[in-house]
């Protein structure tokens, strides 16, 4: 019996694994073999040049400026995301009427098409007929560039993404807080616990595997973060001056738009290092052994 639950087990796994040799690995593979060449997708020559490709990073200034700006990225999003998540889904849990559609309103811009939520964003933070300078104006202020402003730009780029995925992050956090037992909250104030000691007792130390998985998620998405950048600003895509561009919208200009594919594959090898690395730091650091 013990055998036949290993096979059937085992049989299963074999289907989402095949998937990530296919998909994840091999291509992953193929672009470590092709950053060694220099390749212009136009031509069938592809000259093997070993690590040059990766000695180029190291003078690119566009590419230390995508870098840059994904780290930025990271750093307003994810603890963005992640405490508007929480407080949302903490109140969430609190309120009965219309619970249902309050979460379905949340989460509604989670499975909207990026590119509309992109374009509805570029209209709302135009400079000139957008509603959010018109109302500044109404108010008395200034007009902000916005997406046009290389001050602006990337923050503006950052709450997009923000807004879209919160969603996503009240939901895992609503799943985490119903997995609390209520036992221990009844038992906590019986002992004269406040809220804000309940909180930071018994709810986060709880939230430790929703958190990680959170955070863990959050990073790879901004670290790989392309069609948002691309369609907010579809005629200078990472501009202006660069100051939206990405790691992986750099990766799309070079391979597709100067059609150095050797480069390209480089760039994208050092980026999945770069993911790799933070995910096993942040898996190792922020995973606690959770005891009731």
């Amino acid at each position: 019996m013990r055998q036949r639950r290993a096979i059937t087990a085992y049989s299963f796994l074999a289907i989402p694994l095949v998937f990530f040799l296919v998909v994840r690995f091999l291509p992953t593979l193929s672009a470590f073999q092709l950053s060694l060449f220099e390749w212009n997708i136009l031509s069938e020559n592809k000259p093997f040049v070993g690590a040059e490709n990766y000695q180029r990073l190291l003078s690119d200034t566009n590419f230390h400026k995508s870098l840059l700006n994904t780290v930025y990225y990271t750093l307003i999003g994810v603890p963005a995301q992640l405490i508007l998540g929480l407080v949302i889904a903490l109140l969430l849990e609190r309120i009965t009427f219309v619970r249902g559609l309050l979460r379905a309103l949340y989460f509604a811009p989670y499975v909207t098409p990026v590119v509309a939520a992109a374009w509805v964003w570029q209209w709302l933070l135009s400079p000139n007929f957008g509603p959010i300078n018109g109302l500044l104006v109404e108010l008395g202020l200034p007009p902000q560039g916005f997406l046009t402003s290389p001050a602006q730009a990337l923050p503006s780029a950052a709450a997009l993404v923000v807004w879209q995925n919160l969603g996503f992050q009240i939901v895992i956090f609503l799943a985490g807080l119903s997995a609390i037992p209520r036992s221990l909250y009844e038992a906590a104030a019986i002992d004269g616990a406040t809220g804000s000691q309940r909180f930071w007792r018994i709810t986060l130390p709880l939230l430790n595997p929703t958190l990680v998985f959170s955070i863990v998620t959050g990073t790879i998405s901004y670290l790989q973060l392309f069609t948002q950048v691309v369609n907010l600003n579809f005629t200078d895509q990472g501009g202006p001056l660069g100051s939206t561009l990405s790691v992986a919208v750099y990766i799309y200009q070079m391979a597709f738009g100067r059609y150095q594919m050797g480069y390209a594959s480089a760039i994208t090898v050092v980026l999945f290092v770069i993911i790799l690395i933070i995910t096993l730091l942040q898996l190792r650091f922020l995973t606690k052994r959770i005891e009731y």
